[in-house]
């Protein structure tokens, strides 16, 4: 019987696998930060915890139920930006977000309110100290030389002519930054005592007490109504640069009215954007806007401090998408994008200081794990070396090609989706290379059971693997389907073994089909390996020949 299909260029099929690996350990090495290590989790690195206390605009207690809320959505950010092993937790009436690493700031933008309004401005002015230079006034054209460039906005998907369109796009001079976070949480009748004065200064009607508000406020320090302005109100505000002073009107659109927001690189301007889809009403209020402020600034203002104040070149823009560009990053244009997405938390909250959390494991609890992994894979070598003799040896080539694949994979899922690895994702880990060596064996056994029949290694090996290839599968699909729903339902930690569980399940099959047939199909061809002594078959020859002289004894009988 012929070799069967798949497996007549075994050497082809080695090539492939060598050529991913190079495609694994090329990603590794000349992209991202290069650092050709895994990230780890809280529990073996340690990370940073900041402390979120809510603030009330009236002083009382936050509600459970908005706590819940704020904890879902926070959770909805770290899983968009793709922040493993990320910790939410409900403290009493706080919440505590816990990120592996030392990166604070990340922690504080993931407790972003993200309340949006859009403003039409009265008036700005540059702040105390700054030497801005002032904007035009309402209702006024700009003048060249006498301000910076004027941001624009963007009319949805405008299609390319060949004659230039007014540009429309938002050009926020600013970037999206977090206030500076408190020295310490504040009893919360405090901070209500304080957004109320801030809301008596900054959000009166009195023409007079708006002025001096103007004049008077600090740009630089924390901003005690952040997230707490009432929509129905004016209010005076500081750019996110702290380099301008706005007098705004009312809100004239929620950001509740943003259906979805993304980020991208706009190819032409060679600079990051942020886009936003509104809902139909959103849409309409946008169009509405638009027509009425032609030439005149409108603002973004996130927790009520002012992202971007495009001038509107062309109106009423219909559509419903429009996007902010500016001084983003790719880091910075994605976050923005996935606070706005996942919308405005039900209550603000202060930050506390960045505090470092210290690995509740460590890295001799890592060592310890990777030792035990180790010699549990070593005894298992030494057992199928005793027992296969030279497919033994196979096992050992095989385990070693999976363990670089999956070291490899596992530094690129941690630059590119944020992965980090654990101690139950180690588990996950050594346990699903365990069960690679358990494929190996039902081939050799399948190719002990063609030769218990009489045939050589030669014809033995394609036939047992033409055998043994769908029982593999069948058992693989069911460990990953299992994996799979583990990760579905489970939580925390639990989801770092399914992930890894699933993941050494899968390149199981592909070890399998690429290295290990491939191998024991070149070995059976080889005058060496195939001497009973070598491959430690013998005794399955044996009894192949014995039974065949028993049947031959019975047939002369």
């Amino acid at each position: 019987m012929p070799p069967s299909q798949g497996s007549a260029h075994p050497l082809r099929l080695l090539g492939v696998y060598a050529a991913l690996l190079a495609v694994i350990y090329a990603l590794v090495f000349f992209t991202g930060d290069k650092s050709p290590t895994p990230k780890l989790g809280i529990d073996l690195q340690g990370g940073t915890r900041v402390t979120l206390s809510a603030r009330t605009p009236d002083g009382s207690k936050p509600s459970q139920d908005s706590l819940k809320k704020a904890q879902d959505i926070i959770e909805n950010r770290v899983n968009g930006l793709g922040v493993g092993g990320s910790e939410v937790v409900i403290d009493g009436d706080n919440i505590v977000i816990t990120v592996p690493g030392d990166d604070g700031q990340q922690a504080r933008a993931l407790a972003t309110t993200a309340k949006l309004y859009i403003r039409p401005v009265l008036q700005a002015v540059p702040a105390a100290g700054r030497g801005a230079t002032p904007q035009t006034a309402p209702g006024t054209e700009p003048a060249p030389a006498a301000q910076p460039p004027a941001p624009e906005t963007t009319q949805p998907a405008a299609p390319e002519t060949t004659q230039p369109a007014p540009q429309q796009r938002v050009f926020p001079a600013q970037q999206p930054t977090q206030p500076p976070a408190a020295p310490g949480l504040e009893p919360t009748e405090e901070a209500s005592k304080e957004i109320q004065a801030a809301k008596a200064v900054r959000q009166s009607t009195d023409p007079s007490v708006q002025q001096a508000a103007l004049a008077a406020l600090d740009c630089t320090k924390a901003d005690p109504l952040a997230g707490n302005d009432d929509p129905a109100l004016p209010l005076v505000t500081c750019s996110t640069d702290g380099n301008e002073v706005f007098l705004l009107d009312k809100s004239r659109i929620d950001g509740q009215e943003i259906k979805d927001a993304s980020s991208g690189l706009n190819q032409q301007q060679a600079r990051h954007e942020v886009y936003l889809d509104f809902k139909s009403g959103g849409s309409d209020a946008w169009a509405s806007l638009t027509g009425e402020y032609v030439y005149k600034r409108v603002a973004f203002v996130l927790d009520s401090k002012v992202v971007s104040a495009p001038v509107v070149q062309q109106g009423p823009q219909q559509g419903g998408r429009t996007q902010i560009s500016g001084n983003f990053t790719a880091t910075s244009a994605k976050e923005l994008a996935n606070t706005l997405k996942y919308g405005s938390l039900p209550l603000s909250f202060q930050t506390s200081e960045a505090e470092t959390v210290s690995a509740t494991l460590g890295l001799s609890s890592l060592k310890a794990g990777l030792l035990a992994g180790a010699v549990g894979l070593l005894v298992v070598l030494l057992y199928c070396l005793t027992y296969y003799r030279m497919l033994g040896f196979v096992t050992g080539l095989s385990l070693v090609a999976s363990g670089f694949a999956v070291y490899g994979i596992m530094v690129l899922l941690g630059r590119w989706i944020g992965f980090t690895l654990d101690l139950a994702g180690i588990a996950g880990l050594i346990i699903g290379i365990g069960m690679t060596a358990d494929s190996f064996v039902v081939f050799f056994e399948r190719i002990k059971d063609e030769m218990r029949e009489g045939r050589s290694f030669r014809s033995a090996a394609p036939r047992g693997w033409q055998r043994a290839r769908r029982t593999i599968l069948s058992g693989n699909a069911v460990s990953f389907i299992a994996a799979a729903v583990l990760y579905i339902l489970a939580v925390g930690q639990v989801k770092g073994f399914a992930f890894t569980l699933g993941l050494t399940t899968i390149l199981d099959v592909v070890v399998v089909f690429l290295v290990t047939s491939p191998l024991v199909l070149l070995a059976s061809r080889s005058a060496f390996w195939s001497k009973p002594s070598v491959n430690g078959l013998g005794a399955i020859q044996q009894i192949a020949r014995e039974r065949k002289a028993a049947e031959a004894a019975l047939g002369k009988a």
